[in-house]
């Protein structure tokens, strides 16, 4: 067995290491540098698709520029690149600082939806039906029966969950009218 010194197996590993990465992350390495830090401060690598390196940047100005000086930018890319990319598209979309913290929507469950109406419903059998007479028939006594019982919107008399009265004082689509 032959022991190989700690600078040579480093050696090794760091070659199989490059080997190993992936194109998008070495570009994300050198882009400053073969930019420029002002060029580098209005745009921001999104990803390599195809061998087309889409960036984002902070303008349409810087976007247009870009575009014209992109052929020369290419060449720079491709001499440190280890597969060459074809062409580079700039467009502000993506354009997001990553620092602030995009608001998550906030995703309301079914129960809390003001036009829930909870397990008072129950779910006939779906029946697939030829002839549409019939079908809308099905569909009609399916809605009489989901809307027995509810109040009536003060405005249109039609049936509505009580959620969204107490709510907005009026159905839904009353409401809509409204704003």
């Amino acid at each position: 067995m032959s022991l190989k010194s700690i600078n040579h197996v480093l050696g090794i590993l760091e070659k199989q290491a490059k080997w190993q990465e992936q194109p998008f992350q070495r570009l994300l390495k050198f882009w400053p540098e073969v930019v420029g830090l002002v060029v580098a401060a209005h745009t921001r690598p999104l990803s390599i698709e195809r061998d087309v390196l889409w960036v984002a940047t902070s303008s349409a100005a810087w976007a247009q520029n870009l575009t014209f000086g992109r052929s020369s930018l290419l060449l720079k890319l491709n001499q440190k690149l280890p597969t060459p990319l074809v062409d580079i598209r700039f467009s502000t979309a993506g354009w997001q600082n990553p620092s602030v913290q995009r608001k998550q929507q906030q995703t309301v469950l079914p129960d809390e939806h003001p036009s829930y109406l909870g397990d008072e419903i129950s779910r006939p059998e779906i029946t697939p039906t030829k002839d549409v007479n019939t079908a809308f028939g099905h569909w009609a006594k399916t809605m009489r029966s989901r809307s027995h019982g509810l109040p009536l919107c003060p405005q249109c008399q039609s049936p509505t969950p009580p959620g969204e009265l107490q709510r907005w004082t009026v159905c839904s689509v009353c409401a809509a009218k409204q704003f």
